[in-house]
């Protein structure tokens, strides 16, 4: 999923959409994210004053932070909350709190209001809306290295990019139809990105090294690999693929698309029982991904901790959430698909 505005499993059967709204190497002190930058913390200044105590710890709590944040970083009094900015030199930015609704200082943002107040035309809903389609993964010859292609006996391999990518050629103009201005985040199965596996095999090291990985293996030996994910290549591509990657769309998205609403279209096929004796499974699902339900060590990230933070300042979540809601009712009714079920502990 892209992140910011303002700022952005394997089988057919399922289809997963995600969006939000236009809303580097590991180093020194600093505790960022792999390929992360260091936030710009004085950016929040435009937030002072803009939230009150009460609707900041409702969108921390209840759709950021569901699981919490740890009290070193953030800490909300009654009239401020600190954000931790430095770690060994103990600097918190402070960010005062609007006294009431009443006495918001508004916030303005370069992406217009998603759920509009105004009537709309009949068969031109979406007049004068910016829109965005990022065809999720990346597909074409990367299809393999990236795990989203399978393929049964002789038959053609399904690559979930390229489908993605068709998906987005045929919605595009049924948006545009409805006024919508439309643009695609790729439009080939090609990466975005102009980094490779190999430009990024120091940090894949470093990141080895962190995990406690002090000589890693080169390479591993296939997809049933029980340690691969300890060797140098199977973590250079990820960060590949789906670091690198994600962050340059995100980056076209923010800086050169800058729409009001993104749509991230995945495909995201189930786990067969034996990859040596691969079968269909008739079993399908529904996603829909709104951006928030921040994880703790994800927050430990200064990077991410910053993201997070402005996004809900942003208060893109106001208009996500509801656009969110809309989107899933209809999908539903349209496919009939039953939404998909988390059972692992990792996910809120």
């Amino acid at each position: 999923m892209i992140l910011p505005c303002p700022i952005y499993r394997r089988t057919i059967a399922s289809l997963a959409l995600g969006f939000c709204l236009m809303g580097s190497t590991l180093r020194g002190a600093e505790n960022i994210s792999p390929l992360g930058q260091t936030p710009d913390w004085p950016a929040l200044e435009m937030f002072q004053e803009t939230m009150t105590r009460d609707e900041f710890v409702a969108a921390l709590q209840n759709v950021y932070a569901p699981r919490g944040v740890a009290a070193d970083l953030i800490q909300i009094e009654a009239e401020t909350v600190r954000f931790l900015i430095d770690r060994e030199g103990g600097k918190w930015f402070t960010l005062r709190f609007a006294p009431n609704e009443q006495s918001h200082t508004r916030v303005v943002t370069p992406c217009k209001r998603v759920v509009p107040s105004f009537p709309v035309i009949k068969g031109r809903e979406l007049e004068g809306l910016k829109i965005a389609l990022d065809p999720g993964h990346i597909g074409g010859k990367w299809a393999q290295m990236e795990e989203r292609w399978f393929q049964v006996g002789d038959s053609q391999p399904i690559q979930e990019g390229d489908m993605t990518l068709l998906v987005a050629k045929l919605v595009a103009p049924k948006l545009r139809r409805l006024g919508a201005t439309v643009s695609l985040v790729r439009s080939q199965n090609v990466p975005v990105t102009t980094k490779r596996p190999d430009d990024l095999r120091e940090v894949a090291k470093a990141i080895l090294r962190r995990a406690g990985v002090e000589q890693p293996r080169d390479d591993f030996a296939g997809p049933d690999d029980q340690e691969k994910d300890k060797t140098v290549r199977w973590q250079s591509e990820i960060l590949f693929y789906r670091n690198s990657e994600i962050r340059e769309r995100a980056r076209i998205v923010n800086e050169e698309m800058k729409p009001d609403l993104v749509l991230c279209l995945h495909f995201n096929a189930e786990s067969w029982d034996d990859p040596k004796s691969p079968r269909l499974i008739d079993r399908n699902h529904l996603h829909m991904l709104v951006n928030g339900s921040y994880l703790p060590p994800e927050l430990a990230f200064d990077d991410v901790r910053f993201e997070m933070l402005r996004r809900l300042l942003s208060r893109t979540h106001e208009d996500e959430l509801p656009l969110a809601e809309k989107s899933a009712l209809a999908l539903t009714r349209r496919t009939q698909l039953p939404p998909y079920e988390y059972t692992t502990e990792n996910v809120t």
